[in-house]
C-alpha cells in the first residue's frame, strides 16, 4: 500500500500501537545481532484456536512503500484471516527507509528460517511455511522466494498481493525503489532487484493478484513475474481484476473482494490446508 504524506504520518502513529490483545509479539533478532535497526524488527504471531491448526504457517510483509509497514489491513487484519482458517500467522515488521538493501530481505529470510526453526513450538509444519506480501511488501516476499541463501529460509509458497517486482524505471513505483536501493543505485543493483529477473526452477509455487485499476504499481509488475514463473516451470495462479485502486487489503473494493476466497480454493487445492497429523 502506498499512501499520500498526511495519510503516512496518521498511519504511523497507528503502526505504532500495540499488537491486537490476542496476538502475541516479539522481536525477531536476538539482541547485538541483525545489525543497525534490527531491535526494532519484530513478529506478531496470529495463532488459531486450540485444535483448530492445520499445520500450515506464513509469514506476512505489510506493504508501505518501503518506508513504513501498514500493520493493520495489510498486516494483523491478514493474520486474523489466515488463523481463522488454521494457518499460524506471523506479520512481519521489516527495517524501512532509512535502512535500506539488504536489511529488508536479511529480515524476511530470517523470520522464515526461526518459524521453521521453531516450527515445533509454533505447531507448524516445516515443509509448510509460506510467505505472502502486499505491495512493496509483495517485493519483500518475492525477494524471499527468489534470492533465499539457505534452505531453513526458502519458502514452500508465495502469496504476491499487487506486488512491486521490477525496480526497472516506468514500471516501479519509484517510491520504493528510492527507499530500498537510493537514489544512486547501479544498473547492476536495480537488475539483481528487479524479481523477474531472479526467478529460479527453485522458486516456490506462487498465488498472485492484481487489479487493472491500479496507478501505484502497475500490474506489468505481476505480470512480468507470472511470465518468469511460466517459463522456469513454475506452479502459478494469477488473477487480474478489472477494479480496484492500489491497497485494497482485504478486500476493501468490491470488484476485487473475492481474492480471499481464490486464495482460501488455492491453499485447499495445493494441500497447505491438510489436516495436521
Amino acid at each position: 500500500m502506498l499512501l499520500p504524506r498526511p495519510i503516512i504520518l496518521c498511519a504511523a502513529l497507528c503502526v505504532a500501537c500495540k499488537a491486537p490483545a490476542n496476538a502475541e509479539t516479539f522481536k525477531l533478532w536476538p539482541d547485538g545481532q541483525g545489525g543497525t535497526g534490527a531491535s526494532g524488527v519484530t513478529l506478531t504471531v496470529h495463532r488459531p484456536a486450540a485444535g483448530k491448526e492445520n499445520g500450515a504457517g506464513v509469514v506476512i510483509c505489510p506493504g508501505g512503500g518501503y518506508g513504513m509497514c501498514v500493520m493493520s489491513y495489510e498486516g494483523n487484519d491478514i493474520g486474523r484471516w489466515f488463523a481463522a482458517r488454521g494457518v499460524s500467522a506471523f506479520v512481519l515488521r521489516y527495517r524501512v527507509a532509512p535502512h535500506r538493501h539488504p536489511l529488508p530481505g536479511n529480515d524476511v529470510r530470517k523470520a522464515i528460517a526461526r518459524v521453521r526453526k521453531e516450527s515445533e513450538k509454533f505447531k507448524v509444519d516445516p515443509n509448510r511455511i509460506g510467505v505472502m506480501g502486499f505491495s512493496a511488501g509483495g517485493h519483500l516476499a518475492a525477494t524471499a522466494g527468489t534470492q533465499f541463501d539457505k534452505d531453513e529460509s526458502r519458502p514452500d509458497f508465495m502469496i504476491l498481493a499487487y506486488p512491486v517486482i521490477s525496480m526497472e524505471q516506468g514500471v516501479t513505483h519509484m517510491g520504493s525503489r528510492r527507499n530500498l536501493l537510493g537514489d544512486s543505485a547501479s544498473p547492476e543493483l536495480v537488475r539483481q532487484m528487479s524479481l523477474e529477473t531472479q526467478v529460479t526452477r527453485r522458486t516456490p509455487p506462487s498465488f498472485i493478484f492484481q487489479t487493472d485499476q491500479d496507478r501505484a504499481v502497475p500490474a506489468e509488475n505481476a505480470l512480468r513475474f507470472v511470465s518468469a514463473l511460466r517459463k522456469a516451470g513454475i506452479s502459478c495462479e494469477f488473477h487480474l481484476f478489472r477494479e480496484g485502486r492500489h491497497g485494497v487489503g482485504l478486500g476493501r473494493h468490491e470488484g476485487s473482494s473475492k481474492w480471499p476466497g481464490l486464495l482460501e480454493d488455492w491453499l485447499r487445492r495445493s494441500g497447505y490446508f491438510k489436516a495436521r497429523k
